[in-house]
């Protein structure tokens, strides 16, 4: 039996992925003909995400990626899931953002986080005077500042950015963003995709303690969720076993490009790994038609979304533009 929902807006989380036989210049040409394909099927957004030093993910230059996609791409809303802010100085992303929203009127978003995306090294590489996230609820109001109608005087101004409607969403996988998006008022995406412990909690609170502000009157938030479709449930159960592999292989320390689908995960990772990566990935819906109507259905009405950003790292990019042509039915039936 499908269980009856509300119908909320649905859209992509892209990391470029990088599989094993291919690089990075295919991977870009994939995620345009993902995007224009998703665009079609009326996804609201599609999100990049910004990660550093990972051979499989691609998406280290996430607004020069972003300007790829929105400029080969009409209608459909592209931005960032996320930009990791403590990697970067606020007044360059709003520089970026401002010049992607000048280029692309009305259809730039700007989602951004307070992990790096990477490890220690690397992190320490991208922002050499880096000394933690400490700083980044400062780091957020001087970014909305830069946004902000340039003063006469102001010594500092984004240009562009300055006086541009650039919607900035609060990313997180923790109480600490939903506590930050409730106290400025702004939107927020839960990572539900692969840190789901703390959803519930991090909903209530960011509910609970909203101040309603100019960017937004009411709490605004969007979840995260693995889908994987296919046309048989055993189909679908065999091309996750590609996230399964890549969650594995990040957590041995060893990540590397994305590997194909496998016949036998159990043969793969120990029970360990295996308890692990069920925790992690327990936001995912894998099945066929009927499985993911349902289970999709199922998510909205226990959690009451009020966006669904849905992800799928699916080796073959045929089988990946399938399943999120089934997530978009899904999507419209639920």
């Amino acid at each position: 039996m499908v269980i009856q929902s509300p119908r909320v807006p649905y859209s992509v989380l892209d990391l470029a992925p990088v599989t094993e036989g291919s690089t990075p210049a295919e991977s870009f040409a994939r995620s345009l003909d993902l995007a224009r394909h998703a665009e079609a099927l009326g996804y609201r957004r599609y999100w990049l995400a910004e990660h550093h030093n990972m051979p499989g993910i691609a998406s280290a230059a996430t607004a020069v990626l972003i300007g790829h996609i929105a400029g080969g791409t009409s209608t459909i809303r592209v931005g960032s899931g996320g930009v990791m802010l403590p990697n970067h100085a606020p007044l360059q992303v709003a520089e970026q953002f401002g010049t992607l929203a000048s280029l692309y009127p009305g259809r730039i978003d700007l989602g951004i986080g307070r992990a790096p995306g990477t490890d220690q090294a690397t992190t320490k590489a991208l922002r050499r005077y880096y000394a933690g996230a400490d700083a980044f609820p400062s780091d957020v109001m001087e970014l909305l500042r830069y946004f902000e109608p340039a003063q006469p005087g102001q010594p500092v101004q984004a240009v562009p950015g300055a006086g541009l409607d650039v919607p900035v969403w609060i990313l997180g996988s923790s109480l600490f963003g939903a506590g930050l998006a409730a106290t400025l008022g702004l939107p927020y995406a839960f990572a539900s995709h692969f840190a789901p412990a703390a959803m519930s909690e991090a909903l209530a609170l960011y509910h609970r303690d909203f101040r309603p502000s100019r960017h937004l009157r009411q709490p605004h938030a969007m979840l995260a969720l693995n889908v994987v479709a296919a046309d048989t449930r055993a189909e679908a159960q065999r091309l996750f076993t590609t996230q399964q592999q890549s969650f594995v292989r990040l957590r041995r320390g060893t990540p590397g490009l994305i590997p194909p689908p496998i016949d036998d995960i159990e043969a793969f990772w120990t029970p360990a790994e295996k308890a692990m990566v069920a925790q992690s990935l327990a936001c995912s819906v894998v099945g066929d038609a009927d499985d993911v109507r349902e289970g999709i259905a199922d998510f909205v009405a226990r959690h009451r979304p009020d966006e669904l950003m849905l992800t799928a790292n699916i080796f073959d990019h045929d089988a990946r533009r399938h399943s999120f042509a089934l997530a978009a039915e899904a999507m419209r039936a639920a």
